[in-house]
């Protein structure tokens, strides 16, 4: 159970799962239950993972296990992961009992049909409920609310209500309440506020470096807002964040569906401007980022790898805290604007952090082939005398003043099973007559096929694709875009007299 609402509390599990064996005559001799955690992975659900490991080393004393239905295994991003565990559970010898679905689990060819749609539905409802939340949080950023983490050194969390009359202070680790409810920034305490000022004037007018400033603090006594000594990455911290102008950013890193944590590129930053009363003039704080960018371009791409490898050499290891926790070394930032990306940088001394960066240059691939693509198509309607026109906000393609056009880029994945994998994401919001899906090959450089997928028959915001999709999906399937601009060409008709 992740929630305590509605039908998935425990309680409300149990008494299900007791009525179940009461009218087939069965006692329940053992409880696995995982209360609070979340079902997008095993991880941290111990009840689950003993139970598969009594069952994996016969120390039961039981024949079945009643489950309350087929999303409690999990809500699994992989639907034969849920498959998987109750497969093991049989092939021990231990049937298993869905109590609140309305067909027996009898291995019979419907029955299974049946879950895996579910156990797909599964971690379907979970991927929509991200992607929502992520919209209505973006949504909030834009509005000038403040979404989760800390307020900082010199500035405070605000509630307000939903006319935006201002509630009181929340304090750290306290919560809005009520739903309507929301957050914003303010400045803190007169003290704190020119404290940030005064490291400012430090960094930018004395030449102080975040070390010396960190040192100044720890020397007057005064304490971050966690209550803790200032490092230099803390006051690196102050002097880089741009919630010290007003600025309201989100989603510089991403952590989505318990998958590995990313750091965004800035053109996916969900960001409004002058959302909140700043604390620092705008002047104070390019001319600090002017200073710690200018750190690296006195270093040669060389100098700064070298610097790297000191890094690697003392900890054994390399991350964008400890870059900015080191002396006389350029910050995390510098290194990702020199070289594209910290990854990059890391690859060029050989060092690979265990973590799977691909999709960042998979990503960047996809982001160069995308204006190519859009500007194919422009170019082949309007030699065909087609009219086209494209907004440069949305990139919404108008043919002959008629019909909209939306492409989109469809990456290959691959599930664990080595099966393949496209997820399409109509825009919904922009309501495009026609969207033409294009399906990137395995090595997602080239393309494999396109879909052209109308709005009136399309009743999803997203579709999971594999190789094969049935006649209602890949009846919009074709290997070029001829017949694309064959809807799109002109042609002459005869007027009768």
């Amino acid at each position: 159970m992740s929630t305590e609402h509605q039908q998935y509390s425990t309680s409300n599990q149990m008494d299900a799962i007791r009525e179940y064996a009461a009218r087939r005559n069965m006692e329940i001799v053992t409880i696995y239950s995982d209360e609070g955690k979340s079902g997008l992975n095993i991880q941290g659900r111990e009840s689950l993972g003993r139970m598969i490991a009594d069952v994996q080393g016969k120390r039961v004393d039981y024949s079945c296990i009643l489950v309350y239905d087929i999303s409690r295994w999990g809500r699994f991003q992989d639907a034969d992961e849920s498959a998987h565990y109750e497969y093991t559970c049989r092939r021990a010898g231990i049937a298993v009992h869905y109590c609140a679905e309305q067909f027996e689990n009898d291995g019979t060819p419907s029955s299974t049909i049946i879950k895996t749609v579910k156990r797909a539905m599964a971690g379907e409802y979970s991927r929509e409920l991200s992607s929502k939340v992520f919209q209505g949080a973006c949504r909030l950023i834009q509005l000038g609310f403040k979404q989760g983490g800390t307020a900082g050194f010199g500035l405070r969390r605000m509630l307000v209500d939903h006319t935006g009359q201002k509630k009181g202070l929340l304090k750290m680790g306290e919560h809005k309440s009520i739903q309507t409810d929301r957050v914003i920034l303010v400045p803190g305490p007169d003290e704190e506020v020119e404290i940030v000022r005064w490291m400012y004037h430090l960094f930018v007018n004395e030449n102080k470096n975040e070390g010396e400033i960190a040192k100044l603090l720890n020397e007057r006594g005064v304490l971050t807002d966690f209550q803790r000594p200032w490092t230099r990455g803390t006051v690196h911290e102050v002097l880089t964040n741009e919630k010290y102008l007003g600025h309201n950013v989100y989603h510089r890193t991403s952590c989505k569906l318990k998958q590995k944590h990313v750091e965004n590129p800035p053109e996916k930053w969900i960001r409004a401007d002058n959302a909140f009363v700043g604390i620092i003039d705008s002047t104070l704080f390019l001319a600090a980022q002017e200073i710690i960018l200018a750190r690296s371009r006195k270093l040669t791409d060389e100098e700064m790898l070298e610097k790297l490898r000191g890094v690697l050499s003392k900890h054994g290891r390399i991350s964008g805290i400890l870059i900015d926790e080191t002396e006389d070394l350029p910050s995390s930032s510098a290194f990702s604007h020199r070289f594209g990306s910290l990854v990059s940088a890391y690859r060029l001394i050989g060092y690979d952090p265990e973590i799977d960066y691909s999709f960042i240059e998979i990503n960047r691939q996809i982001r160069k082939k995308y204006p190519e693509i859009i500007a194919e198509v422009l170019e082949k309607l309007r030699q065909m005398g087609s009219s086209v026109t494209i907004d440069e906000k949305t990139d919404l393609i108008l043919v002959n003043e008629e019909w909209t056009v939306s492409i989109v880029l469809c990456r290959f994945q691959q599930t664990d099973a080595g099966t393949a994998r496209w997820v399409i994401r109509l825009d919904e919001g922009l309501k495009p007559d026609i969207t033409i899906a294009v399906r990137l090959d395995e090595t997602n450089t080239g393309i494999r096929d396109y879909y052209l997928l109308p709005a009136l028959d399309m009743t999803w915001g997203k579709l999971r694709m594999a190789e094969e999709n049935g006649i209602y999906l890949d009846a919009y399937q074709f290997d070029t875009l001829d017949y694309f601009y064959g809807m799109a060409e002109r042609c002459r008709v005869e007027e009768a007299a």
